[in-house]
């Protein structure tokens, strides 16, 4: 069976995804009065679980507060050696090559998956296994940071699919890959 591989990601208008230092206030210099989820939701109901690397795990864990996901997370990491107790139920522990990592996982059960973060995201492109790309452009030049994307070893083709405006600022372009 395959599933997909969907990012959904924000960045600014220089295609950081977070400042030098990981920083990521500026993703709410919009106001979201509405609480707008920005398509989460839909994103949320049409995968089966989360990848992302440690980096960005251990920011959602800094973030504090009620545990954010609903769905299986796993984890990318070699050096990360434990999860929190709390969480040992919700969250997997994955090392090895992007290949191995996505058949442990399906081997598990999940297809459709939701990958996060900026080194999981550039590795599933370099190895040409992202499906959709869902991004959301943040009207700010950040200058330097984290960027969305990195050197790869040969052309990556997308067709554009929709793109919409949410609270007038924010553009999120929708992706899928031309195979």
């Amino acid at each position: 069976m395959k599933g997909k591989n969907i990012v959904f990601v924000a960045k600014s208008l220089d295609g950081f995804i977070a400042g030098k230092n990981n920083e990521l206030d500026w993703l709410e210099m919009v106001p979201n009065p509405k609480h707008n989820d920005l398509g989460f939701d839909d994103l949320m109901n049409e995968i089966d679980a989360i990848v992302m690397g440690k980096t960005t795990f251990e920011t959602v864990l800094g973030f504090g507060g009620e545990w954010p996901y609903e769905k299986h997370l796993f984890v990318l990491s070699t050096s990360l050696k434990s999860i929190p107790e709390k969480l040992q139920e919700k969250v997997t522990l994955l090392k090895g090559s992007v290949q191995e990592i996505l058949k442990s996982i399906h081997a598990k059960g999940f297809y459709n998956l939701y990958i996060d973060g900026g080194k999981t995201v550039q590795n599933f492109l370099k190895e040409d296994v992202i499906d959709s790309l869902r991004i959301t452009t943040i009207p700010v030049l950040l200058g330097e940071g984290i960027p969305l994307f990195d050197a790869l070893p040969k052309l990556v083709e997308f067709t554009h699919v929709k793109t919409e405006v949410f609270l007038d600022q924010l553009v999120q372009s929708h992706y899928s890959r031309k195979r």
